[in-house]
């Protein structure tokens, strides 16, 4: 009987792909999979490789290979396509979807693997375009990568703007309006460090420990520790297992730096009532109640139930007892005379491309007003719980002014609300929000990009 092939995919449902071929035999294979999920089905790169990883047997070898190879052909899909296309006599958007991941997954083990001899890459490509399509698009494979091992890198383009794009790996769209903004060394950078790994940051769980206390522990665990850039936080390097046993216990959160600013921005004072109206899964509302000391009430909201019950675990696990998960639309609360009011707001996640590499192949041009219309939305609506000289911080994950500034200067024409300035620590020193808006880049303080502004009530 002839292997299902993924060749005939628009005959074929999507929980089809896979019956009959058994579990992955290899960490190519598992990688393979994943990809397709990715390009095909809109699955986040870190859940779908996180589910594919724990319903495998695979060595951790193969298994280190698989998540080198799904974020390694996500971060750099557009330097490869650009050397495969000047390789392929085809548009390599009119091939099997499956077969333009595994030419993709093997032009990135001959060009950026130097542990995979190229004849490897070679072969394992073939053998996975024989399981996945046919005679045909094995001959393909094999004559492309051959091609690639031998010839190394195609000519970039002349153009500065196209030329940055693919050695960045960037969509030319995005490099375009970056560069309206910044000059090229800057636009490099921000590229660069989007395409490296970032380091693990940890934030300390104040109402179970100390700062001190949990560096020990990893330190004992075999992890090497760092003092972060906020009092709270921890750069470490090593295995997963003692981080993972730490945050059980409700010692640490898993979150990168930029997010723990957020909460600094809110500067919530014991006593106070809180909101966060767009809590889940719950990483800045326990923040606060770290920061508040357990003392007065952070009402966490969400739309989704789901999210409100997985926000409410991670409260009792970290003891914020002052956490109030609750189920509402952040478009109209039903909450009034809080303090403080917390927007993090759901955003194309332009700033976080270095951990899911995907989005950026993902958001369009025309996604950016879009989503800055519904951020205007829960933005007015969380509004009207701020009491009179309360305060009122909006923040995005997000790169782009449509998301950050221009959301903010609506709110303030709209009236009521005047920016106001802030600062939080950092490092030796501190990070100051003159105009009260913050913007934080990858390139700059090595966190995820951020734009936070902070706003009073009048």
């Amino acid at each position: 009987m002839r292997t299902p092939s993924l060749d005939r995919g628009a005959q074929r449902s999507r929980g089809d792909f896979w019956r009959g071929l058994g579990p992955p035999e290899t960490g190519r294979e598992l990688a393979l999979r994943v990809l397709h999920r990715v390009e095909r089905e809109g699955a986040f790169a870190n859940i779908a490789l996180q589910a594919a990883l724990a319903r495998s047997s695979l060595s951790e070898a193969e298994r280190e290979l698989a998540t080198e190879l799904v974020l390694g052909v996500l971060r750099w899909r557009a330097r490869l396509d650009w050397t495969l296309q000047a390789n392929c006599g085809r548009p390599l958007g009119e091939l099997p979807p499956a077969i333009r991941q595994v030419l993709r997954m093997g032009a990135y083990q001959v060009l950026f693997l130097q542990r995979v001899p190229a004849a490897v890459a070679v072969s394992s490509g073939v053998d996975l375009a024989k399981r996945y399509g046919h005679r045909g698009t094995a001959a393909l494979v094999n004559a492309v990568l051959r091609r690639v091992a031998r010839e190394g890198e195609a000519a970039l383009p002349q153009a500065p703007d196209h030329r940055l794009a693919v050695l960045g790996s960037h969509p030319l769209w995005l490099v375009r309006r970056w560069l309206t903004r910044w000059p090229q060394d800057e636009v490099r950078a921000l590229c660069k460090a989007n395409n490296t790994p970032p380091t693990a940051h940890v934030r300390v769980n104040t109402l179970r420990a100390s700062p001190s206390a949990v560096a020990d522990r990893l330190a004992r665990a075999g992890l090497e520790v760092e003092r972060g850039a906020l009092p709270e936080s921890l750069r470490v390097r090593g295995p997963l297992g003692p981080r993972l046993t730490l945050a059980e216990e409700g010692w640490i959160v898993a979150q990168d730096e930029a997010a723990m600013v957020v909460a600094h921005a809110v500067d919530p004072q014991p006593g106070e009532l809180v909101v966060d109206a767009c809590a889940a899964p719950g990483g800045k509302a326990t923040h606060l109640a770290a920061l508040m000391g357990d003392q007065g009430r952070v009402v966490a909201c969400d739309v989704h139930p789901r999210k409100v019950e997985v926000l409410a675990r991670r409260a009792r696990v970290l003891g914020a007892g002052c956490v109030e998960a609750r189920r509402c639309d952040a478009r109209s609360l039903d909450v009034r005379g809080a303090h403080r009011v917390l927007v993090d707001a759901p955003c194309t996640g332009l700033g976080v491309v270095r951990r899911r590499p995907e989005i950026r192949w993902r958001v369009q041009p025309e996604d950016l007003p879009r989503a800055a219309a519904v951020q205007r939305e829960i933005l007015l609506g969380a509004s009207r719980a701020v009491r009179e000289g309360g305060v009122l911080v909006y923040s995005v994950c997000s790169t782009e002014p449509e998301e950050g500034e221009g959301v903010v200067q609506w709110i303030v024409a709209s009236g009521g609300f005047m920016p106001e300035p802030f600062r939080v620590p950092w490092g030796d020193g501190t990070l100051e929000a003159q105009d009260g808006t913050l913007r934080l880049w990858p390139h700059r303080h090595g966190t995820d990009g951020y734009f936070v502004a902070r706003l009073r009530r009048t």
